[in-house]
């Protein structure tokens, strides 16, 4: 029987024991090769310390190594017995924000670590604020190192009770947070729970990640699928196909990933831009046909009509369908070391389209220390978080990124390298209170 999977990110301030804290988790799930943890044990004692540095098991950049921190987002996957997970270790500098974009960005769970001898900081902020404006479902407040404030229970209490206002200024609910007192170096509520916090009666780290809902909200949002590819099958190419579909001469089908909701035969279905309506005739897998397909299932669907469709256009909800057009408000994460400028002309890559795009006015810019959208910049930098218009000039159809992810989301591309620039999403995802 196949297991769940959960992607999940750890996000944090600088020394707050994030590397340390994933480590442990693979150390204690048994989810590391023995050489490596001999590796690890012989680094260890290199460094003169008497225990091994779990951290080694993430932080792989020699520059990581040296200077004892987290650089590039650090990917692992590893498994237990209920759930498989795809971990995303981010870093905690300023510098690095847009690292912690990447990471989170596909996130389902992300754990913010705090220092429980400094509680909420500024980067817990930044933070929260970006995870917030990706719509991360669910938030871990996994307050670390709590060993060093002698396992206080008012001291974490504390911290919880800020952090409680901060997750609802940024839009999240208060069941979409967990806070989990952890020491990561000694593993209390890690993996097992520690007698030493009688007073915690919640789960542990890894108890929790095995449990919560995987589940997000586009599994019940409108069907939509992008079209990667479309499948005209040479005869014997498909062994059983015939007999399964008729001659394959007649056989034309979309093969693509379910970006949200679902889609079953019999649907009625529009194929954008272009507007064609159709129904859905067969739902096809290489194991054979389904009755239903969710979001994230890859599938190959025949429809009842011969429409236009090729790479790039989108299969939605007849009754649902995204908006089309060629003027975009939307919210961009840079990502480059060079600025960006009104009137920039650049690439844009939605789904499995690319476009030509016209940066228009740049709108306000938030600063992630106070929680606060500002005045308009000249132009964006590195790490900035700001407000523009684009032009594009093929239409395209999107949904808001706070309602559909998968079609609210884009990139824009440098045309004369193909570097990646910016993660843009559609509309204005975040939602500050005064709270």
């Amino acid at each position: 029987m196949s297991r769940d999977l959960l992607r999940f990110a750890t996000a944090g301030s600088v020394d707050d024991g994030k590397s340390t804290l994933v480590g442990r988790l693979l150390y204690d799930t048994k989810s590391v090769l023995a050489d490596q943890i001999e590796a690890v044990e012989r680094a260890s004692v290199d460094k003169g310390m008497s225990t091994p540095d779990l951290s080694l098991l993430v932080d792989g950049l020699r520059a990581e190594r040296e200077q004892g921190i987290t650089i590039d987002v650090a990917y692992r996957y590893f498994g237990t017995p209920t759930r498989e997970f795809v971990l995303a270790d981010t870093p905690g500098h300023v510098q690095y924000t847009r690292n912690t974009v990447t990471g989170a960005s596909t996130a389902e769970l992300a754990v913010l670590l705090v220092d429980a001898r400094n509680g909420i900081v500024e980067q817990t902020r930044r933070h929260a604020a970006v995870l917030a404006l990706l719509r991360v479902p669910r938030l871990v407040l996994a307050i670390n190192k709590i060993d060093l404030v002698g396992y206080d229970e008012e001291t974490l209490t504390a911290i919880a009770k800020d952090f409680a206002a901060l997750a609802r200024s940024v839009g999240f609910a208060d069941e979409a947070v967990q806070v989990i007192p952890v020491s990561a170096l000694a593993g209390d509520n890690v993996v097992e729970r520690s007698t030493r916090t009688p007073w915690y009666d919640g789960p542990t780290l890894l108890g929790h990640l095995e449990s919560v809902p995987v589940a997000g909200p586009e599994v019940t949002a409108p069907f939509r699928m992008p079209v990667q590819y479309v499948i005209r099958p040479r005869a014997g190419a498909l062994p059983g196909a015939e007999e399964r579909w008729g001659p394959l001469h007649d056989y034309r089908g979309y093969a693509g990933q379910v970006a949200s909701g679902t889609v079953s035969p019999g649907d009625e279905v529009v194929v954008l831009p272009g507007g064609a309506r159709t129904t859905v005739a067969g739902v096809d897998t290489a194991d054979g046909p389904l009755d239903a397909a969710g979001a994230g299932r890859s599938v190959t669907i025949r429809l009842t009509d011969d429409i236009d469709i090729s790479r790039g256009d989108l299969i939605a909800a007849a009754g649902a369908a995204p908006r089309v057009g060629s003027e975009i408000e939307a919210t961009l994460c840079w990502l480059a070391d060079k600025p960006l400028r009104a009137g920039a002309r650049l690439l844009l890559k939605h789904g499995a389209r690319t476009t030509q795009v016209i940066v228009g006015a740049l709108g306000e810019r938030l600063d992630v220390d106070s929680v606060r959208f500002v005045d308009p910049p000249e132009a964006l930098t590195v790490n900035d978080i700001a407000m523009v218009s684009l032009r594009t000039a093929d239409p395209l159809p999107v949904d808001d990124y706070a309602d559909i992810r998968a079609t609210g989301s884009f990139l824009l591309i440098d045309p004369p390298t193909g570097g990646t620039l910016a993660a843009g999403l559609v509309g204005n995802p975040l939602t500050l209170t005064s709270g």
